[in-house]
């Protein structure tokens, strides 16, 4: 009996001594090129871990608390290789690719599977490409940060693997694999339905007294959750009447299933997802992010916030990843019929100024959107816009990656000469006239404006202001605009007050 309880013991001791990797240091991942190859993980306090890789081989002892770090010296493009860890016990990795390596995130049109975009069967059918690998994680929220991304461990890009994965995240990665010859690794981190306020710390709100009105919101959900869960649970009891009775009578039911309220443990509380999703993600190197999301912040409450909200989570992300200003690529609100008291052209103009912060590019897909629709479904050529970003702010590559961005007006003969960057081979109205312009005079009035193109710049006028001062552009949920580069990329709608 003793010698069965002493063997059970060293087991669990030899178990406790084995040394465990984090979940995105596995088979078939991508390591970001020309950095340094971080190694991190859990074992015995004092065992002596190293790791091999390429040649070469490092180690360092875990610490107190049993956790170690240390990093490879970075390389080139290549692969595939084996990557070897040795403690009490031996872990091999297979199939290890170098590469580019970028986070997917956002919301729920980042999240958008390919299986529900446009064209689902062919693109799954055509989706084998062995040198892009995909990581998907899991939706979780935590009090505090977690050391461990949980997911859907890496695989290979191929039908079975890219059905469910992000599409503006799998056309990207194939866009920049096709260009750059490399292979391509994307995390996926996305979560349908949640705010920027759950992606940012909550030291980082904390940290800024004009960002307290995200705290005094959530405050009032959280005030106001019992009552919206007993509504929610007497809406539940009515469905399911409903359900009943037209199940009795033969009669078709499709009222929607009652939405249960957001709750003290879900996904809209400030930092919640940032400790669960994004900080686990942080000892990953990796190139760029990718970021789509906004939509749940155009609420009346939430959309004055989300440009400071949206800086402050860009920073939070650049500090816990450790590696500088990096890319950080992002998609403007499309077109939609959103409620009454949404404020999407306010979010719109919040992100076009965000691109005031270093390495950023926004995307514009206001012409992309369906108006029916919060999930326009063509997310290859949002893809294929944010891969032109990359392929210019990142890569170096002499192109013409954005539509034209309003720089300035100057005021003349009782009209605005307006200015823009990015006009490329020249300006262009697609279909015609030029529309979705209007302006206002100190009284602050808009109306709409006649619009013509001379030579890089737009002149407007309109009887009804004799002095125009202000000017805005595609201002509205599903704006009717339609001014271009010759290269076909749209104008960011804006706003010049």
């Amino acid at each position: 009996m003793f010698r069965a309880v002493a063997l059970a013991c060293l087991a669990a001791c030899l178990a406790h001594a084995a040394v465990k990797l984090p979940t995105l240091l596995a088979d078939h991942m991508v390591i970001q090129r020309e950095q340094p190859v971080h190694m991190w993980g859990k074992a015995e306090p004092g065992e002596v871990v190293s790791a091999s890789f390429r040649g070469e081989t490092k180690a360092a002892a875990a610490d107190a608390l049993g956790q170690f770090s240390f990093y490879l010296s970075p390389g080139a493009a290549g692969g595939p290789f084996e990557l070897t860890i040795r403690g009490a016990n031996e872990i091999v990795l297979k199939d290890v690719l170098v590469g580019e390596v970028w986070v997917v995130a956002g919301q729920s049109n980042m999240e958008w599977p390919v299986r529900w975009a446009s064209a689902p069967e062919a693109e799954i059918a055509a989706a084998t490409h062995p040198r892009i690998r995909l990581f998907r994680a899991m939706h979780r929220v935590s009090e505090f940060a977690l050391d461990d991304l949980y997911g859907n461990p890496w695989a290979p890009c191929g039908p079975e693997s890219v059905a469910g994965f992000s599409a503006v995240g799998y056309h990207f990665g194939r866009f920049l694999q096709e260009r750059l010859d490399v292979p391509i690794g994307l995390i996926q981190i996305a979560w349908g339905g949640t705010p920027i306020d759950s992606w940012t710390s909550y030291s980082a709100i904390t940290a800024d007294a004009a960002l307290m009105p995200a705290l005094a919101e959530w405050a009032k959900i959280m005030r106001n959750h019992p009552a919206a869960l007993l509504r929610y649970h007497q809406e539940c009891l009515r469905w399911e009447a409903a359900a009943a009775q037209a199940k009795a009578a033969h009669r078709p039911f499709t009222e929607p299933v009652p939405v249960k309220p957001v709750g003290p443990n879900g996904p809209w509380k400030p930092g919640a997802i940032f400790n669960a999703m994004v900080m686990p993600a942080a000892p990953y190197p990796i190139h760029g992010v990718i970021w789509y999301q906004g939509e749940s912040n155009t609420s009346a409450e939430r959309a004055p916030l989300y440009g400071r909200l949206f800086r402050t989570m860009i920073d939070d992300w650049r500090r816990v990843w450790n590696q500088g200003d990096f890319p950080f690529l992002y998609v403007q609100l499309a077109g939609f019929t959103a409620a009454p008291d949404s404020q999407w052209p306010e979010l719109r103009e919040a992100q076009r100024r965000a691109l005031g912060a270093a390495n950023t590019g926004m995307a514009v897909a206001v012409d992309l959107g369906e108006r029916d629709s919060i999930h326009p479904k063509n997310k290859r050529e949002v893809a294929r816009r944010l891969s032109l970003l990359a392929r210019a702010i990142v890569y170096g590559e002499q192109l013409v990656y954005s539509g034209p961005l309003f720089r300035r007006t100057t005021r003349e003969d009782g009209g605005l000469r307006l200015w823009f960057d990015h006009t490329g081979g020249g300006l262009s109205a697609q279909g015609g006239t030029l529309r979705g312009f209007e302006v206002a005079g100190a009284d602050r009035r808009w109306v709409p404006a006649a619009a013509r193109i001379e030579g890089d710049t737009v002149v407007l006028s309109s009887p009804s202001v004799a002095a125009p001062l202000y000017v805005r552009y595609g201002w509205a949920d599903f704006p009717d605009c339609n001014l271009y580069n010759v290269e076909g990329l749209p104008a960011a709608p804006f706003r010049s007050e």
